[in-house]
């Protein structure tokens, strides 16, 4: 078992974008790509700011690239995932996998009490 910090759901989100979009990983593409195949709004404040916090845990690595043609055009910060962030994706699935084996679950199966829908 290791020590590290375990991803959180947007952390593993923002990392699976990153795994799909290679080297066209930016806030835009990534933004998009969870919101789009994972169904899950996200801000791209909130893209770039668990960026940032992935680049300093050593996850994801970042360069700019030229400033787009047209007038007035920025660079990019694209991003890709590191050695260490596929590992703490791999570790992540792996968990997951161990929690889910031998495990149904349907409606019949969940306790009525958390069934009930909470007060307004």
């Amino acid at each position: 078992m290791t020590n590290e910090r375990a991803l959180s759901e947007i952390e593993q989100l923002v990392l699976l974008a990153l795994a799909r979009l290679n080297d066209d990983a930016y806030g835009v593409t990534i933004r998009r790509e969870i919101e789009v195949r994972g169904r899950r709004p996200v801000s791209i404040a909130g893209v770039y700011s668990c960026l940032e916090r992935m680049e300093q845990r050593g996850l994801v690595e970042s360069w700019l690239t030229e400033p787009t043609p047209e007038r007035g055009g920025r660079a990019k910060k694209h991003f890709r995932l590191t050695a260490a962030g596929v590992e703490s994706l791999v570790q992540a699935r792996q968990r997951l996998d161990r929690m889910w084996a031998g495990l149904r679950i349907a409606p019949e199966t969940v306790p009525a009490t958390a069934r009930r829908s909470r007060r307004p």
